[in-house]
Formats: C-alpha cells, structure tokens, sequence
C-alpha cells in the first residue's frame, strides 16, 4: 500500500509538502499541486482518515441528534441534511432517540468519543438531561428549529408565528369564521408561537374567540384522531380546523372519515410542515410549507462555518414559511 513517503520521492518534494497538498492545510503552488495529484492517481493512494484525524484534529464527520419518533417531518429534514453534509464532503451520523429522554446523553457521549466535528441537533420531545453537561460540550453546534435547553449554539428556524397566522387567515379568506385548532404540546415553543399566529387573525378578522376549540395534542397521528373525536362531542362544532402539524392532520382525516364526515364539504382541514406524504391525500391536503431544504441548507452550511472558524459569532436564522393551498379547504 502507497504513503505519503512514496509519493514525496516519486514527485520529488518534501513529506510536509504531501501532507499540505493531501490535508489542504496550507497553500501550495498549483504546479506542484498537480504533480502531487499526479502521483496520488496513478499509486491509488487513500489517507487514513483515522490517521488524518489524529494529526488534524478532523474527522471530516457531523454527529446529529434527532429526539423523534414517527412525524415524517423529521425524516425529509434528516434527508437533506445528509444530502448537504455529502456536498461539503462531511459524513453524518445520525442518532434518533426515539423521544426515550434517558437516551440522550448516552447518545450524546457515543457521539463525542467519535470524534465528531461539530453536533446538529433538533428536538421533537422534551427531553431530560444534564443541563451542565450538554453546556461543557466544546464543539460547534447547530438547533435546528429549537432546542429544550439554552445553548451556545446557531439557531436555524422558521417563523412558526407567521405560519399560525398565514394557515388561519387562509382559512378565513376562503369564508370559513368557526375554526378550531389543534396544538402540539404546550411546553413547545412552536406551538405557543403558532397559536399566537391563530389567535392574531381571529382577533383580526373580529371572529369569535371560543376556547373550546383549542385543543392541546401531540405532533403525531393519534394526537390528531383524538382531537378531533373531542371537537366532534362538542355542541356546537367548528366548521374548520387547523392542525398544527401534517401528521396531526392525518389523523384529522382518519377521525372524520370514522364519523361519516367529508373533507371540505363537512369540515375543512389545513396542516402545517408541507410532508410529501399531504399531496397524496385524498383530498390532497393544503398545509403551510416549513422551508425542510433550506433548514438543512443553512444548518449545515453554518456548522461548517463555525468548524473552520469557531469565532464568528453566533447566528440566528428565521426562514420564511408559505401557504400551499390544495383541496382540503
């Protein structure tokens, strides 16, 4: 197997001179560049990345910890995350602790002994950890959406408030004034920033304010069934519903379909996230589009930064959610 001594004396330069060309650790003229490069080919030469990780204190990996269990929205997000780590040559890898809080650390300290570059970290469950070992952790690190506790960390998200806002005046526009909402947990801040968006446009548009049809759930299918099996006991039911995540919202639909019900002509339904799985609903479900590709674009894109430079000050980013008006309303 070919070293870096081998391919010094072939392109009769110095160890130090490979090792610069190999790491891109310092600038070397583009003549020698190439006859280094030359070299390299023509004897197959791989650097041992553990090798490398040892002298440059890289591994050239991402660790990320993602605290979901089954909302797709995580899933589309993880995709292109690794699909942007593979452009700036990083590997990802990914840690789901399926919403079990004891894992965490464990995880976590799994993570640090792989000598990961920097953490990604986005949160779906509240979690129970050491808040001073998750702060003693020296490494760049990126939230993307939000995070339990309070780090030193770039924070990567969207504006959830405007996206309340723009799913309920959605529903409003199209002559809807009975809306109901169904939440995610309370202790998120995503949900509170939503049900301000809700609660903005309601009071607005001059609606009637009805606590009753605020119904605090989970981000998930069966958060959505149950919701709505308590709004449909209701008296006097709403005409519209918005439901605070697309997974939410499929379980708005399995809960109307058990009741007889039709979506719009019964009930309308709007969802937030934009999974891939809404469009194929029937009725292709309209939802609020959370940017999945550019949350990931600019998670891993920032990371990178503060790896090669852990200076720069931190960064909070707010992207800009959109309405994608389909069937369901």
């Amino acid at each position: 197997m070919a070293t870096m001594k081998d391919i010094a004396r072939i392109a009769g330069v110095s160890l130090s001179t490979v090792s610069h060309v190999v790491n891109r650790s310092r600038f070397v003229s583009e003549e020698i560049t190439q006859r280094v490069q030359k070299v390299i080919d023509e004897l197959h030469y791989k650097p041992s990345l553990v090798a490398r990780s040892l002298k440059v204190k890289e591994t050239n990996t991402i660790g990320m910890i993602v605290t979901a269990s089954n909302n797709p929205f995580f899933a589309e997000v993880v995709h292109h995350v690794e699909r942007y780590c593979e452009r700036h040559n990083y590997h990802l890898i990914l840690v789901n602790t399926e919403a079990n809080h004891q894992s965490l650390q464990k995880h976590l300290e799994r993570l640090l002994l792989k000598q990961v570059d920097g953490l990604l970290l986005m949160c779906a469950e509240p979690q129970d950890i050491n808040v001073e070992f998750i702060t003693e952790i020296h490494l760049p690190m990126v939230v993307i959406d939000w995070w339990q506790q309070p780090l030193k960390a770039d924070i990567i998200h969207e504006n959830s408030e405007l996206g309340g806002y723009l799913a309920t005046k959605a529903l409003i526009d199209a002559g809807y004034t009975d809306i109901a909402v169904i939440t995610g947990e309370s202790s998120k801040p995503l949900t509170v920033n939503r049900l301000q968006g809700y609660k903005r446009a309601i009071s607005e548009y001059h609606l009637q304010y009805r606590p009753e049809w605020i119904i605090e759930s989970h981000f998930h299918f069966e958060g959505g069934i149950e919701a709505t099996q308590q709004l449909l006991a209701l008296s006097k039911r709403p005409r519209a519903i918005f439901a605070m995540s697309d997974s939410i919202a499929i379980g708005v639909y399995q809960a109307l379909w058990q009741a007889g019900l039709q979506i719009p002509q019964d009930i309308a339904v709007i969802g937030y996230d934009n999974i891939e799985l809404a469009q194929y609903l029937s009725p292709p479900l309209s939802t609020i589009h959370q940017p999945k590709a550019r949350l990931a674009k600019n998670a891993v894109e920032q990371l990178v930064k503060r790896i090669r430079d852990p200076k720069i000050p931190l960064n909070i980013v707010q992207l800009t959610p959109e309405l994608v008006k389909r069937s369901s309303f």
